[in-house]
């Protein structure tokens, strides 16, 4: 049994690549799914491939590959391609998986499994010689070094979800980090036990022991000292096995330099660190008894306690007797020195996909990257708003302000009725032709038919959505009645919060927007009479209209004229800047029509592509996503969307043009009303015409309202068949985890009454042309300064190379002074070897 930590796979189910990616390319991209057929293929095949694996050398290449054309995927699609992906805990593979739409999420997973690929053949190697040990340290050294590239150029870009319960906490960097160091301390810990058995120095020795027990050391800091919490995701064996193996090396380091000071005559020296160590074996061997930590480890710490009582029972009775030296308080004794000779070896693979895979040959090559097509539609959008915001929305609300002056003012009504004492002005005529046209009541009656008819629509939506949950818990409460559920799995009240918060949320719209409907209605209830009455003939509307032909001119009507006609050339300007404004607003969507940013978008995305090739090293780390991405076009979009400023310019400049006219209407208005004869005939007219003209304004504000009822409930049915989807969806997830769960209970039922067939696995170890030789004198090693990481852990841009070296036989029957080396590879107690 190994006396080593490997880490589990973290198990994934099949999904539906391709599916996923023809619909996203149908719907968003600019290439028809067919065209890419074989490499949608190709992509669905290598995710199969991956999906279950198994710890032998030969499926690391399908992972690596993977891994690369994942990179190059990602330059081509979002994110988010609408594809459900799906992995389990890493160390609770048969709970109900975390589920994400995100290719981040995979790209995550699958280096995390190249870590783990990499640990557990590192575990499984026999090291009770010195190939063996070779090999696992190069194993540990890569899966450190996979860890490490996971938590500094992956998960940047991969965001948790704000509900732990829900987010894959196994892919946060605390969890990471922690396996990082203790990957690498279990690779130090190979190159100790390799200097064990080319019996270098006990100084060496002593240095490496204790750099071995600060990584352990560092790994269980990370692991308690994380925010949030992830100590209860490991086993907690896990934790107790990291904790002994630090107080065991502690020890080691401690007794190595024990026998440094004992060959030096040091016998005061000897005792004290004799004692240190004592105190350390015992430590770690109460935590690994009380942990429950693999059997190996156990028997390492009690075998070696053993032999720390009777050296130090030796050494006190030779001190006594012979030598008389004073032993120095543990306190005062200098601090080992360490020497870290693991690395982090992150392979050129995964920072260069290109290595592994040419450019040519990547999936989806000749596809534009989907930042590329982002920076497009992005400039798109950035237009289109303008246009409406800087432009459209400006020109409405000024024209709405001044209309609703001009009616405040009963203007043009005062003058047309003045100008035009008997029958109708041709403005009012228009009008009521265009309410008679479109058989306006019969028009509103029918929207709010369809209003009504829309809002019903979506409440029977709503229900069913929730007739789906309420049939769910009724199944649930009575599964529960049959079967002993595990206090995981929550009851449907518990579970569906999320989608009672939503339907809540739901329905409060939909009450609000019956409230605006009830509203509307009541609206066209006070003006049904009078916009029927646009209805009528010409003749029978202009019989309802008094005329004031007993009015017309006197001598004393000359200022009033005056006045009357400067305010009709106020209104034709008003009138002029409308046009102007729309005149505006066509040559600007004219010319948006013609804007085609694509060519100079495509030309600056080939040369940041052809940049990012020559960027050094050192560069790329600071920008670890691949691809370009939209902010890299934020000049080209700015520069571009320049060429819209003159039409905001000319748009404010007819707004200040505005506010000067409407000043002088009001101005020229009070003075036309003083200067007019107070007549009651003209004031009946007067009125009668701006009746009309609030009846014409109402009906147009009531079919607007109607309109934008409809277009609410339209968006909004598709949004409660979404959410109908998502309800039955998830219940049907629920009634998958029940079935598993049934069917893992009748298992163990089985299980329980029958007697497993016993089945020795052995793992392919194809490692020949892997093996990454380390130098056979670690001396050397221990010599070459090790570059600093910044936390912690040394690390190195590929593995170690040294001279061919004759192996030394590896003996069992050891001598007292090798009694704290843990077992070398995979013997049980007794001597008995077994390959696993």
């Amino acid at each position: 049994m190994s006396n080593l930590l490997a880490v589990p796979f973290k198990k994934t189910y099949q999904v539906d690549v391709a599916g996923a990616a023809r619909t996203y390319l149908s719907n968003n991209g600019d290439t028809h799914p067919d065209a890419v057929k074989a490499d949608i293929k190709q992509w669905q095949e290598m995710r199969q491939r991956i999906a279950n694996m198994e710890a032998r050398a030969n499926r690391l290449a399908d992972l690596l590959n993977y891994h690369a054309q994942l990179t190059s995927i990602l330059t081509k699609f979002p994110v988010d391609i609408q594809l459900e992906i799906s992995y389990a805990p890493v160390f609770s593979p048969s709970v109900v998986p975390v589920t994400m739409r995100s290719l981040m999420f995979e790209r995550a997973a699958v280096v995390f499994n190249l870590a783990s690929l990499y640990s557990q053949l590192a575990a499984s190697e026999d090291r009770s010689n010195v190939d063996g040990i070779k090999r696992a340290a190069s194993y540990f050294q890569n899966a450190s070094g996979a860890l490490s590239y996971l938590r500094t150029s992956v998960l940047p870009h991969f965001s948790l979800l704000a509900d732990e319960e829900h987010s894959p906490m196994d892919l946060s960097q605390p969890f990471v980090h922690a396996l990082e160091y203790l990957t690498l301390a279990q690779a130090q810990e190979c190159f100790w036990q390799k200097a064990k058995i080319d019996n270098l120095k006990n100084g060496l020795i002593s240095k490496l022991a204790g750099a071995t027990m600060d990584l352990y050391k560092q790994s269980l800091v990370v692991i308690l000292e994380a925010n949030p919490p992830i100590r209860h995701i490991f086993p907690s064996h896990w934790l107790a096995h990291i904790e002994a193996k630090q107080y065991h090396f502690e020890a080691v380091a401690q007794y190595r330099r024990s026998r440094e000071e004992l060959e030096k005559s040091r016998y005061g020296l000897e005792i004290a660190y004799l004692t240190q160590a004592q105190v350390a074996a015992k430590k770690g061997y109460d935590i690994a008894r009380k942990g429950k930590v693999l059997p190996a480890i156990l028997n390492d710490i009690q075998s070696f306690l053993e032999i720390l009582k009777k050296e130090l029972t030796r050494a006190e009775r030779d001190n006594d007797l012979i030598y008389h030296q004073d032993v120095p308080a543990g306190s005062s004794l200098p601090v080992i020195p360490q020497t870290t000779v693991a690395q982090v070896i992150v392979l050129k693979e995964l920072f260069d996909p290109s290595v592994l895979v040419p450019h040519e040959q990547m999936l989806f090559s000749g596809l534009m990257g989907w930042g590329t097509r982002e920076a497009i539609n992005i400039y798109n959008d950035r237009k289109k708003n303008l246009i409406q915001e800087e432009l459209v929305n400006p020109a409405k609300e000024s024209k709405n302000a001044a209309e609703k002056l001009l009616q405040s003012l009963n203007l043009p009504a005062s003058l047309e009725a003045l100008e035009r004492p008997v029958g109708l002005p041709p403005s009012f005529l228009r009008k009521a032709e265009e309410v008679r046209l479109e058989n306006g009541p019969a028009k509103i009656e029918a929207a709010i038919e369809d209003l009504y008819r829309l809002s019903r629509q979506n409440y029977k939506l709503l229900n069913e959505a929730m007739d789906i949950l309420d049939q769910e818990a009724s199944e649930d409460e009575s599964t529960r009645e049959s079967l002993n559920l595990p206090p995981e799995r929550l009851p449907s009240y518990e579970a569906n919060t999320h989608l009672l918060d939503k339907e809540r949320r739901y329905r409060a719209i939909l009450d609000q927007a019956a409230t605006s409907d009830e509203t509307v209605r009541t609206k066209w209830d006070q003006w049904e009479r009078n916009i029927t009455d646009l209805t009528w003939d010409e003749a029978d509307l202009e019989a309802s209209i008094p005329s004031s032909t007993s009015q017309l001119r006197s001598s004393d009507t000359t200022d009033t004229d005056k006045h009357a006609r400067t305010l009709r050339s106020l209104l034709e300007t008003l009138s002029d800047i409308f046009t102007d404004r729309e005149n505006l607003i066509k040559r600007s969507e004219t010319l948006s029509a013609a804007d085609n940013i694509t060519p100079r978008i495509v030309k600056t995305a080939s040369g940041l592509e052809r940049l990012a090739e020559t960027t050094s090293e050192a560069q790329k780390e600071q920008n670890r996503m691949p691809g370009v991405h939209p902010a890299m076009f934020e000049d080209v979009s700015n520069d571009e969307l320049a060429k819209y400023d003159k039409f905001v310019t000319w748009m404010k400049k007819l707004e200040g043009k505005q506010e000067q006219v409407v000043g002088s209407i009001r101005t020229e208005n009070e003075l036309f009303l003083k200067s007019r004869k107070d007549s009651e005939l003209v004031k009946a007219r007067e009125q009668a015409l701006q009746s009309l003209d609030f009846s014409y304004h109402k009906y147009k504000e009531i079919i607007q309202n109607l309109e934008e009822g409809i277009n609410f409930y339209n968006d909004l049915s598709g949004i409660l068949l979404q959410f109908k989807d998502d309800c039955r969806q998830w219940c049907t997830e629920r009634k998958h985890e029940i079935h598993t769960l049934s069917r893992s209970m009748q298992s163990l039922t089985v299980g329980n009454q029958t007697t497993p067939n016993k089945s020795n696995n052995s793992y392919d170890n194809d490692s020949d042309d892997n093996d990454s030789e380390v130098d056979s004198d670690i001396e050397t090693q221990a010599r070459r300064p090790i570059p600093s990481q910044g936390h912690g852990v040394a690390e190195a841009s590929g593995t170690v190379r040294s001279p061919t070296m004759k192996p030394k036989i590896f003996m069992t029957d050891l001598n007292s002074s090798d009694w704290e080396n843990p077992s070398f590879g995979r013997f049980l107690p007794g001597g008995t070897s077994r390959k696993v």
